[in-house]
């Protein structure tokens, strides 16, 4: 069952790996952006750990509360569209102290919509979009961890593969046109690197 403990676990494991993900995300994110996506999740990262102690039982408000973490430190665009991704989990687990894994991607369902709704953005614009949606896909009716992230890693990596010579249609990335051809999203990427930091195999 998901619970506020999972949610502590998972914000541990983040703060723990992401320092290692950091220069390759800001090198991704540097080729079509800004440069600092790596630089902005270790922030989020320490301010969802500080955070971590006072999370309430109650997984609907401690995912709201992550999501007011998540900004407090993130002005991105990718930080919004997280912390709208975690407001529409909260919207439906609030009240609920345990949300069963089977419910992962309907949650995934309700971030995806709500995301696209605030970024204006579509699938196959080559985003973080496209990864939220294939994690949706593959972890339908699942329910061990385990294989919750063993089949959402698998799928954000396919479409990070199937997209890496697709020309991007949203965000700062468009700007740069074909130039995007042949490149992985930062985006994608960063969400494939925060499922990885899950598993069980990472390294601590």
């Amino acid at each position: 069952m998901l619970t506020t403990d999972s949610l502590r676990f998972a914000i541990g494991r983040w703060a723990e790996c992401l320092p290692r993900c950091a220069d390759e995300l800001n090198a991704l994110d540097g080729d079509l952006g800004d440069g600092d996506l790596g630089a902005n999740l270790i922030r989020a990262a320490g301010r969802l750990e500080e955070a971590a102690p006072q999370l309430p039982a109650d997984v609907g408000l401690a995912l709201l509360r992550c999501a007011q973490a998540f900004t407090s430190v993130s002005a991105s665009t990718y930080g919004t569209l997280l912390a709208t991704g975690l407001m529409a989990g909260a919207r439906l687990t609030k009240g609920r102290e345990a949300v069963p894994w089977t419910e992962i991607s309907v949650l995934l369902e309700a971030a995806l919509r709500a995301m696209m709704q605030r970024g204006q953005g579509q699938l196959g614009d080559k985003t973080v979009l496209d990864a939220v949606e294939a994690a949706r896909s593959a972890t339908a009716g699942l329910a061990a961890p385990a294989a919750l992230l063993d089949a959402a890693r698998g799928a954000i990596a396919q479409a990070c593969d199937r997209l890496r010579d697709a020309r991007p249609r949203q965000g700062r990335a468009r700007i740069f046109g074909d130039k995007g051809i042949g490149r992985d999203d930062p985006g994608m990427v960063a969400l494939l690197r925060l499922v990885e930091c899950l598993q069980p195999t990472a390294a601590p």
